[in-house]
């Protein structure tokens, strides 16, 4: 199996937005998201749909993570402790 530039990022890197992957890959957005798409069609990465507001402005992207990966838990105490 080869690795692309973008699954070598996302395990060093963990959970990221597709903007984030494409800033830090030098790969442009409209590449990145159908790279991703095509990964998560073979199992390789989860991804979903997310909506940020910046300036109360909607941004639709993608969050994405290696498959089968967990994103660690946040440090903190925990309520109820």
């Amino acid at each position: 199996m080869y690795e692309t530039p973008i699954l070598q990022y996302l395990k060093k890197h963990g959970q990221q937005l597709d903007v984030e992957i494409a800033a830090a890959t030098g790969i442009p957005l409209p590449k990145v998201r159908s790279s991703l798409t095509d990964l998560s069609a073979r199992g390789e990465i989860s991804k979903c749909s997310v909506t940020r507001y910046t300036d109360g402005k909607p941004i639709e992207g993608m969050l994405c993570r290696i498959a089968g990966t967990i994103p660690p838990k946040a440090p903190g105490r925990r309520p109820g402790s």
